[in-house]
């Protein structure tokens, strides 16, 4: 078999190809495109921007094709500067050639035209609703015309009455009438509203297998209650969170309405019924931990629903079950009973507590915005402390209430938490003790100039007993770590019993400061002071304090924090702290 290779002559044709298409290429690569320049006399940033955008692009002409098409680019920035109130511009232009070609426009834009007399007006049933917000702001005698704001006035009337349902709404009399002569422009806008429509019956589509009257509770409105499209969406938002559906699609089209009555129809998709999750986790408090979460979303035609909840570290296990029975609404407030049961090292490897809860919790959502539980817990701890070592039962009567305010759940820039949390005993009434327990936690954030971030802390919590050896330790206070004072290892600030062994106190304090600065969008430095303690008597404590460094990335599930704590009132060096989690 003979194997010829090509030869220099035999491959020059072909390379001569490469060679004149690469020279096209670079050719075409070589035509530069047109350029505009655009020169106000005096300057004025809106118009020049203007002109440029109604002119646009000049492509790849030539200084011939720029020749002609100099006059239809004085008309496009004579309708830019009448569009901003100039009628009385001066335009002269030039082309110049050469590699670049660039056309040159120059202008004087004259004296503007000015409003003079406006009127603004919403007639019918929207003139008498005080949410249909006329923007009367917007045109101002004395002020340039600016068409584009005249479309702006004419939009936001339409769409507040798209919003809250005035469908057969119209312009009366829409006017500009302009008068170059004496730069003046008078405004005449007159709606007639017409008619509000309303809601009509929720209509529900799909595969739902839940009770009509569970889906009807969910619904934000009844049905002829006037059409507002904010009460369509929170229809929406409502099935979505209700934790039911995968799928939510709400119609309310004025379209179909019916003597002014639009009937709404929602299609509903059920989700699977079951969840399980599972998620590793680590802080500095209690180490490497495990989460185990198994769900039922639903578990009859009455949305009731249970769960399951485990998390195993070092220092604490513990499992949870809980079943939901949905009240009204049923998206805000519920019954739930509650069991579970916890082991749990505490300061000293020598103290422990094995906790048995059960009782039933009712939820409710208050029309202020705090959330309300009022809870019926019974208890039941055997405990060591060092070398003492009890049982307790009580049976505690309780309530809570919080409230969140912020910009934004995982990550927000400014906002506060309250919490309050009251429970008592008597002993006697299935309790071995007299107890009062409470606590109070206040939490604050503010941003300034959009970098400098500003969050405080306070954590208050008492024990009031006549027999405190009675008081078991989860209801004992233990600070130190990293959601209490920083710098201290967890647990280990606390009264001590005559052996030494940190025994939990009556009461506990604490509070902190915090600065962060935003270097970028995800990441922060942060500087930070704590101060606390657990102590048995309400005199004047003695609080340990800290002062640390940290850093901040904003992850998905809230910000990861990373501290360096070094304690100012016992020996020891820096203590790193990780953390994670929304700070509100």
């Amino acid at each position: 078999m003979r194997v010829v290779l090509a030869s220099p002559a035999m491959r020059l044709p072909f390379i001569r190809r490469i060679l004149l298409l690469g020279a096209s290429l670079l050719a075409s690569m070589a035509v530069c495109s047109a350029e505009l320049e655009v020169i106000i006399e005096p300057s004025k940033r809106a118009l020049r921007e203007n002109v440029e955008n109604y002119i646009g692009s000049l492509g790849d002409r030539d200084e011939q094709e720029l020749l002609r098409y100099s006059r239809i680019a004085q008309q496009q920035a004579e309708k830019a500067l009448q569009a901003l109130g100039y009628y009385h511009g001066q335009f002269d232009s030039e082309v110049s050639g050469g590699e670049s070609p660039r056309l040159t426009l120059r202008i004087q834009p004259g004296e503007p035209v000015r409003l003079r007399d406006i009127t603004l007006r919403v007639e019918g049933p929207a003139a008498e609703l005080s949410r249909f917000r006329v923007p009367r702001k917007v045109l101002n005698s004395g002020d340039v015309l600016n068409h584009g704001r005249y479309e702006e006035v004419k939009q936001q009337i339409l769409n507040q009455a798209s919003r809250h349902g005035f469908f057969d709404g119209r312009f009366e009399r829409q006017r500009l009438a302009i008068d170059p002569a004496v730069n003046a422009a008078d405004v005449e806008l007159v709606f007639v509203s017409g008619p509000r429509y309303a809601l009509g019956e929720v209509r529900f589509e799909g595969d739902s297998p839940f009770d009509p009257d569970l889906l009807a509770r969910m619904v934000p409105f009844d049905a002829g209650t006037p059409y507002d499209s904010e009460l369509v969406a929170e229809l929406t938002q409502a099935m979505q969170s209700s934790g039911y559906f995968e799928g939510v699609r709400v119609d309310a089209n004025p379209a179909n309405a019916q003597q002014q009555r639009i009937p709404v129809a929602v299609q509903l998709t059920t989700r699977e019924p079951r969840t399980l999750g599972i998620g590793l986790g680590f802080s500095t408090d209690v180490g490497p931990r495990m989460r185990f979460d198994f769900l039922r979303h639903w578990v009859n035609a009455k949305g009731h629903s249970y769960g399951l909840e485990t998390e195993l570290s070092a220092p604490r296990q513990n499992i949870g079950l809980w079943y939901d029975v949905p009240l009204d609404p049923p998206l805000t407030d519920k019954l739930r009973y509650a069991g579970g049961y916890q082991f749990e090292q505490l300061a000293d490897s020598d103290s422990e507590s094995r906790l048995l809860t059960v009782g039933p919790e009712w939820h409710r959502k208050l029309p202020s915005g705090w959330q309300r539980v009022w809870a019926l817990k019974w208890r039941h701890e055997q405990y060591q402390l060092g070398d003492d070592s009890g049982v307790s039962t009580l049976l505690m009567p309780g309530v809570a209430y919080s409230y969140l305010r912020s910009d934004n759940r995982i990550d927000p820039s400014r906002g506060y938490r309250l919490e309050f949390e009251l429970a008592a005993a008597k002993e006697g009434l299935l309790s071995d003790a007299d107890l009062i327990h409470a606590n109070t936690t206040i939490k604050g954030l503010i941003t300034l100039a959009g970098r400098h971030r500003f969050l405080g802390r306070v954590q208050v919590g008492g024990n009031w007993t006549n027999e405190y050896t009675n008081v078991p330790p989860s209801l004992r206070y233990f600070a130190g770590g990293d959601q209490s004072v920083r710098g201290y290892d967890y647990q280990s600030l606390s009264p001590t019993n005559s052996d030494g062994d940190k025994v939990g106190g009556r009461y506990q304090l604490a509070v902190s400061a915090e600065y962060q600065y935003a270097l970028t969008d995800k990441w922060r430095v942060a500087s930070f002071i704590d101060q606390g303690n657990a102590f048995n008597s309400l005199e004047l404590p003695s609080l340990k304090s800290s002062v640390g460094l940290g850093v901040r990335w904003v992850s998905p599930v809230g910000p990861i924090r990373i501290d360096l704590a070094h304690p100012l009132d016992d020996e020891g060096g820096v203590r790193l702290h990780f953390s994670m989690g929304p700070e509100l």
